[in-house]
C-alpha cells in the first residue's frame, strides 16, 4: 500500500534540523500543490532551488531515509520557474512511491497548520511549539496536535461475492467499498455495522480486522475490515451516499484495474485472489 516504503525509513518524530540542498520542499495552495511532470515522473522543488531569504519560511515535517521534507509557510504560495500548481491527488502518480506518501502526508500537515492559526479557545494567534509537533496559544496555553480522523473501509462478503459500490456526487467514480467515519463513542466494529446498515441496509456478522492505512489526502486513518452478511442479502442503496452497489465475484473483479496503493484496492485484490475467507490466522477476529 501507499505507506509501504520500507521498514524504518519514515521518521515522523519532530526533530527539526537545518535544511540541506537536496531536501524536499512542499508548497500548497488550497487543494493544489507545486510540482512538475518531468521525464522521470513528478518532481517537486528542492531546498537548493530556494533563495537564502526564503529559507526561514520552511517548516520541518519529517524524514524519509536520509532526506528531510519541509513545508513552505510563506504568506503567498511559493513560485518556481517550470513548476505549476496542480491538484494534490496527482501525487498518486508519483514515482518513487515514497514521494507519493510524503506528498499526501505533507498535505495532511499543511491543512492542520492552515486551520489552526488562531486559538479555538480565546482567539489569540497560535505559535509553533519548539519541542513537539503542536500549535500552542501564548495567551491561554491551549495546545493543538495534528488531527487524525478514523474511518472504516468494509469488505462485505456473501456466498463468494464481494459488495462493491460507487460514490454519489464525488469526483472519484471508480469502484469502492462501503466506507464511513467513526462517530463519537463507537468502536471500529460498531462503525462497520452502522455504515453497512445505513448505506445498503444489510446486517453483518463475523467482523474481521484486515489492515490500516494513513490517508493524508483527507486527514484520515483508514481501518479495514471484512465481514459477512447476517440474514437477508437484499441490497437497499442509500442514493444520497452511493450511486450503485452490487455483488461481484472474483471473476468479475479480474476485469478491474486496481491501484493497490490504496487500502480499498488492496482489500479487493485480496478477495479476488481467494485470500478471504482466510485459511490461516493472518486476519484477526473483531468483537461481535
Amino acid at each position: 500500500m501507499l505507506q509501504d516504503i520500507g521498514q524504518g525509513l519514515f521518521r515522523n518524530e519532530y526533530m527539526p534540523v537545518p535544511p540541506q540542498k537536496e531536501d524536499i520542499v512542499f508548497s500548497f495552495d488550497g487543494g493544489k500543490t507545486l510540482l512538475r511532470e518531468g521525464e522521470e515522473g513528478i518532481e517537486v522543488p528542492l531546498v537548493g532551488s530556494l533563495k537564502e531569504a526564503e529559507l526561514p519560511h520552511l517548516q520541518y515535517l519529517f524524514r524519509i531515509g536520509e532526506r528531510s521534507y519541509y513545508l513552505w509557510m510563506g504568506k503567498e504560495p511559493l513560485q518556481k520557474a517550470r513548476f505549476s500548481y496542480e491538484i494534490v491527488r496527482k501525487f498518486r502518480l508519483a514515482c518513487p512511491q515514497a514521494l507519493c506518501f510524503a506528498g499526501e502526508t505533507a498535505y495532511h500537515l499543511y491543512r492542520w497548520y492552515r486551520d489552526n492559526r488562531f486559538c479555538g479557545v480565546c482567539g489569540h494567534e497560535m505559535v509553533h511549539d519548539t519541542v513537539e509537533r503542536a500549535m500552542r496559544c501564548p495567551s491561554c496555553e491551549h495546545v493543538v496536535y495534528p488531527k487524525i480522523m478514523p474511518a472504516v473501509i468494509v469488505g462485505v462478503i456473501h456466498e463468494g461475492k464481494l459488495l462493491t459500490s460507487r460514490y454519489a456526487g464525488r469526483a472519484y467514480g471508480g469502484l469502492a467499498l462501503i466506507a464511513g467515519f467513526v462517530e463519537i463513542g463507537e468502536t471500529g466494529e460498531d462503525t462497520v455495522r452502522r455504515e453497512v446498515m445505513e448505506e445498503v441496509g444489510l446486517k453483518v456478522k463475523n467482523i474481521t480486522y484486515f489492515a490500516t492505512q494513513p490517508w493524508g489526502f483527507e486527514s484520515d486513518l483508514l481501518l479495514g475490515y471484512f465481514c459477512e452478511v447476517d440474514g437477508d442479502p437484499t441490497i437497499h442503496v442509500d442514493h444520497r451516499e452511493l450511486a450503485t452497489a452490487e455483488w461481484m465475484d472474483a471473476e468479475m473483479l479480474q476485469k478491474e484495474e486496481l491501484q493497490t496503493i490504496t487500502l480499498t484496492a488492496t482489500m479487493m485484490d485480496t478477495f479476488r485472489k481467494g485470500l478471504y475467507p482466510p485459511k490461516n490466522k493472518l486476519f484477526r477476529q473483531g468483537k461481535e
